[in-house]
C-alpha cells in the first residue's frame, strides 16, 4: 500500500489530482454537512459557504492543471501550494474570530482539515524541491 502511494505521488501531475480530490472533499463536507448543521459547528452559513466556494475554486484549479499543464508544472504547483497555506491561515483566523461561537466540533473539524492540508503542502513542497 505504501509503495503504491509513493509511486502515485512521484508523478508531478498526480499531485494536482490529489489536491483536486482533497479540495473537492472539503467543498462537499463544508457545503453539505457543516452548512446543514452550522449550529452544531458554531459558524454561520455565510462563512461556511465562503470556505466551500474557495475550496471549489482550488479544486477546479488543480483539476485544470492536471489536464492542461505538461511543462513548467512547478510554477503551477507553487501557486496551489501557496493557496493551500493561505487557506489554512484564513481558517485559523476564522476560528479565532469566531472563538465565542465555534463549538469543539467545529474546532476539531477545522484542525483536522488543517492537518490534512499541511500534509499535502508538505508533499507539494517536497515535490517542488526534488524535481
Amino acid at each position: 500500500m505504501k509503495e503504491s502511494i509513493q509511486r502515485f505521488i512521484t508523478k508531478p501531475k498526480n499531485i494536482f489530482l490529489l489536491d483536486c480530490f482533497g479540495a473537492l472533499l472539503t467543498t462537499l463536507l463544508i457545503f453539505f454537512v457543516l452548512r446543514t448543521f452550522n449550529d452544531f459547528f458554531g459558524l454561520s452559513k455565510n462563512t461556511l459557504e465562503f470556505l466551500a466556494a474557495l475550496a471549489l475554486v482550488f479544486s477546479i484549479y488543480s483539476v485544470s492543471c492536471y489536464f492542461l499543464v505538461n511543462s513548467h508544472w512547478k510554477s503551477f504547483l507553487k501557486i496551489i501550494c501557496t493557496a493551500n497555506i493561505l487557506y489554512c491561515i484564513l481558517t485559523i483566523g476564522i476560528m479565532f474570530y469566531n472563538c465565542k461561537s465555534i463549538t469543539i466540533f467545529g474546532v476539531a473539524y477545522f484542525l483536522g482539515e488543517i492537518i490534512v492540508i499541511a500534509g499535502i503542502v508538505f508533499i507539494e513542497i517536497k515535490m517542488i524541491r526534488e524535481k
